[in-house]
């Protein structure tokens, strides 16, 4: 497994997979071959499908900005290795192909092409969590020690920074008001659920900051803002909001949000890892249930549970997500992706509260559901994997055609 830097991204919205990625793509191809007389993109598949209401024309036309750049799009063919695939090629004056570049966005913002499988070097010597298990049995570390024994001596600051930038899409989205962009006439919820909170009795009260914290985030994201993929952009907004809630009500310090970090951090990667946090391949399961899993995992560890229960927690937070489809309406990150980061984020807590009350002990391993819900993200029909084809996009669709 690659550090967790990898995992935790630092760059604008609405989406990791269909514009952080494909404009990394674009700036590395152009530095490669920066003197074509001019160049064609090609999307397949997802990128195609969902491409317009995600953003990927306008992140791949700033990139060529000062070029001339063809944009096609091929929603009804798939590249070999993952539905997001893009094919970069450098034209003559005449209008021959003098180099092409496939290349497939992996989730997260990562990128993969044919011939390098894996963008960084692997620095995790365990790569299950049977295994990490097993060893901090025999040594009685931490899931957080773990991870920062094979990281660099620098990681703590770049989880510092990843906090800071969390910290700063809640408060402002907390702050900003108004309508998404996009055209769907999405009002912003975040600033009216906190303003709320406090006429409330203590459970809606509480639920109600858990909710307006990760509508902060998703909201700040859906307009563009500043996020942490956490593992992605359309899922940033549930760990930040768990850890802003806990921070606050359990008096948690500077260094116990790093170390939750480090830990969610070692949970999004597993999935990553063994199965994928990508939604055109597996569904909104392959986000929205590992940022759960990673909240929850947190959570746990910050309640001062177990490296048992921590498993158990983010094996819930993924088990009741198993299924969860990716049917963005009019391929915008806000419907239903917005409202399901903060569902997610009330569920983490939930999930955390019954590993403590457990002890940890349980049936299905974690190892076990990254595995189901990779098998179950293979078998959904391609019209739920982020091509806004089926599901919900399809019922607004035909509901606003009538």
């Amino acid at each position: 497994m690659e550090s967790i830097r990898h995992l935790y991204r630092i760059g604008t919205g609405p989406s990791s997979s269909h514009t952080m990625a494909p404009r990394q793509a674009a700036l590395t191809f152009l530095k490669k071959h920066p003197n074509a007389a001019s160049y064609r993109v090609t999307l397949f598949a997802s990128l195609a499908a969902t491409g317009r209401g995600h953003l990927t024309d306008k992140a791949l036309f700033n990139v060529f900005q000062a070029h001339k750049m063809e944009l096609l799009w091929v929603p009804e063919e798939q590249l070999p290795l993952h539905p997001n695939g893009m094919r970069f090629e450098a034209l003559s004056a005449s209008g021959a192909t003098t180099n092409t570049w496939d290349v497939y966005s992996v989730g997260g913002g990562a990128l993969q092409d044919s011939e390098n499988k894996t963008e960084y070097p692997s620095i995790y010597g365990l790569k299950s969590m049977a295994s990490i298990l097993s060893q901090a049995k025999k040594t009685g570390e931490a899931f957080w020690e773990y991870v920062f024994n094979c990281e660099d001596m620098n990681f703590p600051d770049h989880l510092a920074e990843v906090w800071d930038v969390m910290s700063t899409a809640i408060n402002q989205g907390l702050e900003h008001v108004g309508v998404l962009p996009g055209g769907l006439g999405l009002g912003r919820k975040a600033h009216s659920f906190y303003r709320k909170a406090s006429l409330y009795g203590p459970h809606l009260k509480n639920n109600s900051r858990i909710w307006a914290y990760a509508l902060a985030v998703s909201e700040e994201n859906a307009a563009g803002g500043i996020i942490v993929t956490a593992p992605t952009c359309g899922a940033s907004g549930v760990l930040p909001a768990v850890l802003r809630y806990l921070q606050e009500t359990l008096g948690c310090g500077h260094e116990d949000i790093l170390r939750a970090l480090a830990t969610a951090g070692l949970i999004g990667n597993l999935v990553k890892h063994n199965a994928s946090i990508s939604g055109a391949e597996v569904g909104c399961q392959g986000e929205i249930g590992t940022a759960c899993a990673m909240a929850a995992a947190a959570a746990t560890q910050l309640h001062g549970g177990t490296v048992n229960q921590i498993e158990y927690a983010a094996e819930m937070g993924l088990e009741h997500h198993l299924g969860l489809t990716c049917d963005p309406v009019n391929g915008l990150v806000q419907i239903p992706c917005i409202e399901r980061n903060a569902h997610a984020a009330s569920r983490a807590i939930s999930c955390c509260h019954f590993a403590l009350l457990s002890g940890g002990e349980h049936k299905i391993t974690f190892d076990e559901i990254t595995a189901v819900m990779k098998e179950t993200g293979h078998a959904l029909p391609s019209l739920y994997r982020e091509t806004s084809a089926g599901g919900l996009a399809q019922a607004y669709r035909q509901r606003t055609e009538c």
